[in-house]
Protein backbone atom coordinates (compact mmCIF):
# COMPACT_ATOMS: atom_id res chain seq x y z
CA UNK A 1 0.00 0.00 0.00
CA UNK A 2 1.32 3.43 -0.93
CA UNK A 3 2.23 5.71 1.95
CA UNK A 4 -0.24 8.53 2.48
CA UNK A 5 1.04 12.01 1.66
CA UNK A 6 0.27 13.93 4.85
CA UNK A 7 0.90 17.23 3.05
CA UNK A 8 -2.32 16.79 1.09
CA UNK A 9 -5.90 16.04 2.10
CA UNK A 10 -8.77 15.13 -0.23
CA UNK A 11 -12.28 16.45 0.21
CA UNK A 12 -15.58 16.54 -1.65
CA UNK A 13 -16.62 19.96 -2.98
CA UNK A 14 -19.31 21.41 -5.20
CA UNK A 15 -18.02 23.11 -8.33
CA UNK A 16 -20.17 25.70 -10.11
CA UNK A 17 -19.39 26.18 -13.80
CA UNK A 18 -21.43 27.74 -16.61
CA UNK A 19 -24.64 27.60 -14.61
CA UNK A 20 -24.34 23.99 -13.49
CA UNK A 21 -22.96 22.27 -10.40
CA UNK A 22 -20.88 19.11 -10.11
CA UNK A 23 -19.74 17.15 -7.05
CA UNK A 24 -15.99 16.58 -7.38
CA UNK A 25 -12.92 15.70 -5.32
CA UNK A 26 -10.50 18.49 -4.47
CA UNK A 27 -7.01 18.57 -2.98
CA UNK A 28 -6.30 20.68 0.11
CA UNK A 29 -2.96 21.68 1.61
CA UNK A 30 -2.84 20.08 5.05
CA UNK A 31 -2.48 22.25 8.13
CA UNK A 32 -1.79 20.77 11.57
CA UNK A 33 -0.16 21.95 14.81
CA UNK A 34 3.35 20.81 15.65
CA UNK A 35 4.79 21.02 19.16
CA UNK A 36 8.52 21.26 19.87
CA UNK A 37 9.51 19.89 23.28
CA UNK A 38 12.81 19.64 25.17
CA UNK A 39 12.31 17.27 28.08
CA UNK A 40 9.18 18.50 29.83
CA UNK A 41 9.53 22.03 28.47
CA UNK A 42 7.47 23.06 25.46
CA UNK A 43 9.58 25.22 23.15
CA UNK A 44 6.68 26.23 20.96
CA UNK A 45 3.74 25.22 18.83
CA UNK A 46 3.44 26.11 15.17
CA UNK A 47 0.79 25.47 12.53
CA UNK A 48 2.44 23.86 9.55
CA UNK A 49 1.98 21.52 6.61
CA UNK A 50 3.17 18.04 7.73
CA UNK A 51 6.41 16.92 6.18
CA UNK A 52 10.08 17.71 6.87
CA UNK A 53 9.15 18.33 10.51
CA UNK A 54 12.64 17.78 11.90
CA UNK A 55 14.07 20.29 9.42
CA UNK A 56 11.37 22.75 10.43
CA UNK A 57 12.21 22.40 14.12
CA UNK A 58 15.96 22.64 13.55
CA UNK A 59 15.55 25.74 11.41
CA UNK A 60 13.14 27.36 13.84
CA UNK A 61 15.37 26.81 16.86
CA UNK A 62 18.36 28.22 14.98
CA UNK A 63 16.75 31.24 13.35
CA UNK A 64 14.96 32.22 16.56
CA UNK A 65 18.20 32.11 18.57
CA UNK A 66 17.34 29.20 20.87
CA UNK A 67 20.45 27.46 19.52
CA UNK A 68 23.40 29.25 17.95
CA UNK A 69 25.30 26.40 16.29
CA UNK A 70 24.57 22.91 14.95
CA UNK A 71 26.35 21.28 17.90
CA UNK A 72 23.73 22.74 20.26
CA UNK A 73 21.18 20.36 18.75
CA UNK A 74 22.10 16.85 19.85
CA UNK A 75 19.03 14.92 18.69
CA UNK A 76 15.59 15.28 17.08
CA UNK A 77 12.85 12.68 17.33
CA UNK A 78 9.47 12.82 15.60
CA UNK A 79 6.87 11.09 17.76
CA UNK A 80 4.31 9.38 15.53
CA UNK A 81 3.40 6.12 17.27
CA UNK A 82 0.08 7.38 18.64
CA UNK A 83 -2.64 9.61 17.23
CA UNK A 84 -2.40 12.01 20.15
CA UNK A 85 1.34 12.57 19.72
CA UNK A 86 1.79 12.42 15.97
CA UNK A 87 2.53 16.16 15.85
CA UNK A 88 5.38 16.27 18.35
CA UNK A 89 9.13 16.60 17.84
CA UNK A 90 11.30 15.90 20.87
CA UNK A 91 14.49 17.93 21.01
CA UNK A 92 17.68 17.07 22.89
CA UNK A 93 19.83 20.15 23.43
CA UNK A 94 23.44 20.38 24.53
CA UNK A 95 23.53 20.87 28.33
CA UNK A 96 25.34 24.17 27.74
CA UNK A 97 22.20 25.63 26.10
CA UNK A 98 20.44 27.60 28.80
CA UNK A 99 16.71 27.93 28.42
CA UNK A 100 15.28 30.76 30.49
CA UNK A 101 14.20 29.60 33.92
CA UNK A 102 10.60 30.82 33.83
CA UNK A 103 9.84 28.26 31.14
CA UNK A 104 7.63 30.60 29.14
CA UNK A 105 10.17 33.17 27.99
CA UNK A 106 11.45 31.04 25.11
CA UNK A 107 8.07 29.61 24.13
CA UNK A 108 6.54 30.76 20.91
CA UNK A 109 3.08 30.33 19.48
CA UNK A 110 3.33 30.56 15.72
CA UNK A 111 0.62 30.66 13.11
CA UNK A 112 1.02 29.58 9.52
CA UNK A 113 0.17 33.03 8.17
CA UNK A 114 1.84 35.47 10.55
CA UNK A 115 4.86 33.54 11.73
CA UNK A 116 5.97 34.04 15.31
CA UNK A 117 3.71 36.34 17.31
CA UNK A 118 5.34 38.98 19.51
CA UNK A 119 8.44 39.10 17.33
CA UNK A 120 11.61 40.68 18.64
CA UNK A 121 12.39 44.19 17.51
CA UNK A 122 15.37 45.16 15.38
CA UNK A 123 17.07 46.33 18.59
CA UNK A 124 16.81 42.82 19.99
CA UNK A 125 18.22 41.39 16.78
CA UNK A 126 21.22 43.72 17.05
CA UNK A 127 22.00 42.24 20.45
CA UNK A 128 22.26 38.79 18.88
CA UNK A 129 25.42 39.94 17.11
CA UNK A 130 24.36 38.76 13.65
CA UNK A 131 27.13 38.97 11.07
CA UNK A 132 26.84 40.65 7.70
CA UNK A 133 26.30 37.95 5.01
CA UNK A 134 29.13 37.47 2.52
CA UNK A 135 29.33 36.59 -1.16
CA UNK A 136 32.51 35.85 -3.10
CA UNK A 137 31.27 37.47 -6.31
CA UNK A 138 28.35 39.61 -7.50
CA UNK A 139 25.19 37.83 -8.60
CA UNK A 140 24.26 37.86 -12.29
CA UNK A 141 20.84 39.45 -12.99
CA UNK A 142 20.27 37.00 -15.85
CA UNK A 143 20.63 34.08 -13.44
CA UNK A 144 18.24 35.69 -10.95
CA UNK A 145 15.58 35.96 -13.65
CA UNK A 146 15.82 32.20 -14.26
CA UNK A 147 14.99 31.29 -10.65
CA UNK A 148 11.19 31.81 -10.38
CA UNK A 149 10.38 29.33 -13.19
CA UNK A 150 12.60 26.75 -11.48
CA UNK A 151 10.77 27.31 -8.20
CA UNK A 152 7.32 26.93 -9.80
CA UNK A 153 8.32 23.78 -11.67
CA UNK A 154 9.52 22.14 -8.44
CA UNK A 155 6.40 23.01 -6.39
CA UNK A 156 4.81 19.57 -6.41
CA UNK A 157 2.22 20.05 -3.66
CA UNK A 158 1.31 23.57 -4.81
CA UNK A 159 0.64 22.18 -8.26
CA UNK A 160 -2.03 19.90 -6.78
CA UNK A 161 -3.52 22.19 -4.14
CA UNK A 162 -2.74 25.80 -5.14
CA UNK A 163 -2.47 26.58 -1.43
CA UNK A 164 1.17 26.49 -0.35
CA UNK A 165 4.11 28.84 -0.08
CA UNK A 166 7.58 27.78 -1.15
CA UNK A 167 11.17 28.61 -0.25
CA UNK A 168 14.02 27.49 -2.48
CA UNK A 169 17.78 27.66 -2.03
CA UNK A 170 19.95 28.17 -5.11
CA UNK A 171 23.69 28.09 -5.66
CA UNK A 172 25.52 31.07 -7.21
CA UNK A 173 25.12 29.55 -10.67
CA UNK A 174 21.35 29.23 -10.31
CA UNK A 175 21.27 25.49 -9.52
CA UNK A 176 18.35 24.48 -7.28
CA UNK A 177 19.67 22.82 -4.12
CA UNK A 178 16.52 22.35 -2.07
CA UNK A 179 12.88 23.44 -2.11
CA UNK A 180 10.40 23.16 0.73
CA UNK A 181 6.66 23.92 0.77
CA UNK A 182 4.39 24.85 3.65
CA UNK A 183 1.10 26.57 4.40
CA UNK A 184 3.25 29.29 6.04
CA UNK A 185 6.06 31.05 4.22
CA UNK A 186 8.04 31.33 7.47
CA UNK A 187 7.84 27.58 7.98
CA UNK A 188 9.01 26.93 4.43
CA UNK A 189 12.08 29.10 5.09
CA UNK A 190 12.77 27.33 8.39
CA UNK A 191 12.59 23.96 6.63
CA UNK A 192 15.20 25.08 4.10
CA UNK A 193 17.51 26.48 6.77
CA UNK A 194 16.97 23.41 8.93
CA UNK A 195 17.95 21.23 5.97
CA UNK A 196 21.18 23.21 5.67
CA UNK A 197 21.89 23.14 9.40
CA UNK A 198 21.38 19.37 9.69
CA UNK A 199 23.59 18.92 6.63
CA UNK A 200 26.42 21.01 8.08
CA UNK A 201 26.18 23.63 5.33
CA UNK A 202 25.85 26.82 7.38
CA UNK A 203 26.61 29.64 6.85
CA UNK A 204 25.05 29.77 3.38
CA UNK A 205 27.44 32.28 1.82
CA UNK A 206 27.12 32.76 -1.96
CA UNK A 207 23.58 31.35 -1.98
CA UNK A 208 20.24 32.85 -3.01
CA UNK A 209 16.99 32.25 -1.13
CA UNK A 210 13.83 32.72 -3.21
CA UNK A 211 10.42 32.81 -1.54
CA UNK A 212 6.94 32.87 -2.96
CA UNK A 213 4.78 35.74 -1.79
CA UNK A 214 6.26 38.77 -0.08
CA UNK A 215 9.59 39.26 1.67
CA UNK A 216 8.64 40.10 5.25
CA UNK A 217 10.70 41.15 8.27
CA UNK A 218 10.93 37.66 9.76
CA UNK A 219 12.09 36.09 6.51
CA UNK A 220 14.82 38.74 6.18
CA UNK A 221 15.88 37.99 9.76
CA UNK A 222 16.00 34.24 9.13
CA UNK A 223 18.06 34.70 5.95
CA UNK A 224 20.59 36.87 7.78
CA UNK A 225 20.92 34.35 10.63
CA UNK A 226 21.66 31.63 8.06
CA UNK A 227 24.33 33.77 6.37
CA UNK A 228 22.40 34.07 3.10
CA UNK A 229 23.59 37.17 1.18
CA UNK A 230 20.66 37.54 -1.24
CA UNK A 231 16.96 37.11 -0.55
CA UNK A 232 14.51 37.42 -3.44
CA UNK A 233 10.73 37.29 -3.54
CA UNK A 234 8.17 37.36 -6.31
CA UNK A 235 6.20 40.04 -4.49
CA UNK A 236 6.93 43.15 -2.43
CA UNK A 237 8.87 43.39 0.85
CA UNK A 238 7.56 45.25 3.88
CA UNK A 239 9.03 48.53 5.11
CA UNK A 240 10.52 46.87 8.20
CA UNK A 241 12.06 44.15 6.05
CA UNK A 242 13.79 46.78 3.91
CA UNK A 243 15.02 48.63 7.00
CA UNK A 244 16.47 45.45 8.49
CA UNK A 245 18.08 44.37 5.22
CA UNK A 246 19.79 47.74 4.79
CA UNK A 247 21.01 47.83 8.38
CA UNK A 248 22.36 44.28 8.52
CA UNK A 249 23.76 44.06 4.99
CA UNK A 250 21.37 41.73 3.15
CA UNK A 251 20.69 42.13 -0.56
CA UNK A 252 16.90 42.24 -0.86
CA UNK A 253 15.17 41.80 -4.22
CA UNK A 254 11.42 42.03 -4.79
CA UNK A 255 9.02 41.63 -7.71
CA UNK A 256 11.31 39.06 -9.33
CA UNK A 257 9.11 38.24 -12.30
CA UNK A 258 9.99 37.68 -15.94
CA UNK A 259 12.89 39.98 -16.80
CA UNK A 260 12.26 42.56 -14.09
CA UNK A 261 13.09 42.93 -10.41
CA UNK A 262 13.51 45.71 -7.85
CA UNK A 263 16.56 46.00 -5.58
CA UNK A 264 15.58 47.36 -2.17
CA UNK A 265 18.89 46.86 -0.38
CA UNK A 266 22.47 45.73 -1.10
CA UNK A 267 22.62 46.52 -4.80
CA UNK A 268 26.41 46.20 -4.64
CA UNK A 269 25.95 42.41 -4.76
CA UNK A 270 24.21 42.56 -8.14
CA UNK A 271 26.68 42.57 -11.03
CA UNK A 272 27.27 46.25 -11.85
CA UNK A 273 28.42 45.62 -15.43
CA UNK A 274 25.39 43.48 -16.17
CA UNK A 275 23.11 46.12 -14.67
CA UNK A 276 24.71 48.85 -16.76
CA UNK A 277 24.25 46.81 -19.93
CA UNK A 278 20.60 46.37 -19.00
CA UNK A 279 20.18 50.13 -18.69
CA UNK A 280 20.19 50.28 -14.86
CA UNK A 281 22.54 52.72 -13.17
Amino acid sequence: MAKKNRSIEITQVTEWKDGGTTRVEDYLAAEEPLEMRAGRLSLGVTLRTPGDDEELVAGFLFTEGIISRPEDLMALESVSDTTLQKNLVRVTLDPAVRLEANGAARRFSAGSACGVCGKASIAQLRRRGLRRPTAAAPFDPEILCQLPPKLRTAQDVFGRTGGLHAAALFGPGGDLLVLREDIGRHNAVDKVIGWALLGGLLPLSDHVLLVSGRGGFEIVQKAIVAGIPLLASVSAPSSLAVQLARELGLTLVGFLRGRRFVIYAGEERISVSALAQAGIS
